[in-house]
């Protein structure tokens, strides 16, 4: 499904990985600071998995920015499928507004949020991370990129 001539260039790529519930002490000024950060160290392209918490305010946030390229990094055309009446909202503003959306499956498949997980991570040499708690996706994704030897930036 991913199309063959996408090539990132990965020095100047970062993606994001972070939990769907975003504790009540989430600073968006700390996901803002690492962003800048990151844009001032010449990262250019930003990979979202646009999933809901805080892959979609992720990707709200980098709107701010200018002179970047957002890819939304989705696992299956149907990614929404079970999200409620405001999520879809912010999703599909966010689709509308990013530079290039990427499906790495027609329809869910066991497996497919890692295999989005690990496609960004691959293709990235940055990860910001929103990580609190060593279970689930982002638990996986981050061990994923310290075995894969990605730098990456933890915020609260």
């Amino acid at each position: 499904m991913i199309e063959e001539n996408i090539v990132f260039e990965k020095e100047k790529t970062c993606c994001f990985t972070g939990h769907r519930v975003l504790k009540n002490n989430f600073n968006i000024k700390n996901l803002e600071n690492a962003i800048e950060s990151a844009i001032k160290k010449g990262y250019k392209t930003f990979l979202t998995g646009m999933a809901i918490g805080f892959d979609l305010k992720v990707c709200e946030t980098l709107f701010k920015y200018k002179n970047i390229e957002i890819v939304a990094c989705i696992p299956c055309k149907n990614q929404d499928a079970f999200f409620n009446k405001k999520q879809k909202l912010q999703y599909n503003n966010c689709l509308k507004n990013v530079n290039k959306v990427i499906y790495l499956n027609d329809a869910y498949v066991d497996g497919c949020m890692q295999q989005r997980n690990r496609f960004m991570v691959d293709n990235s040499s940055l990860v910001i991370a929103y990580y609190y708690s060593p279970v689930g996706g982002t638990y996986y994704t981050v061990n994923y990129a310290e075995r894969k030897e990605k730098n990456i930036i933890f915020i609260e």
